[in-house]
């Protein structure tokens, strides 16, 4: 078996950095919103949580697209945790 090498990745600029950074904060501000309104606002229904948990997945991959594994491993255990403790789901 031949080992291939990987190609170096491209070092980024400070701008690139700080605009990643960026936009990680805004994500995690933006999910912040959306667990705090699922779990705070007693007259939202389980269907518009679910469509509020969806809209931010949509949002978090219009922002960092092919990230969908990430979305699925940090974000979407916490949603489901509170949609679940907000509606008493199993």
């Amino acid at each position: 078996m031949e080992l291939q090498e990987s190609e170096p990745q491209p070092r980024q600029t400070p701008a690139e950095i700080a605009e990643e950074s960026r936009k990680i904060r805004r994500l995690q501000v933006m999910m912040s919103m959306v667990m705090a309104a699922i779990s705070q606002d007693s007259s939202l229904t389980i269907e518009e949580a679910s469509e509020l948990a969806a809209g931010a997945k949509r949002a978090a991959l219009a922002m960092f697209p092919d990230k969908e594994l990430a979305y699925d491993l940090l974000y979407k255990p916490r949603l489901q945790r509170v949609l679940n403790e907000r509606f008493r789901l199993q």
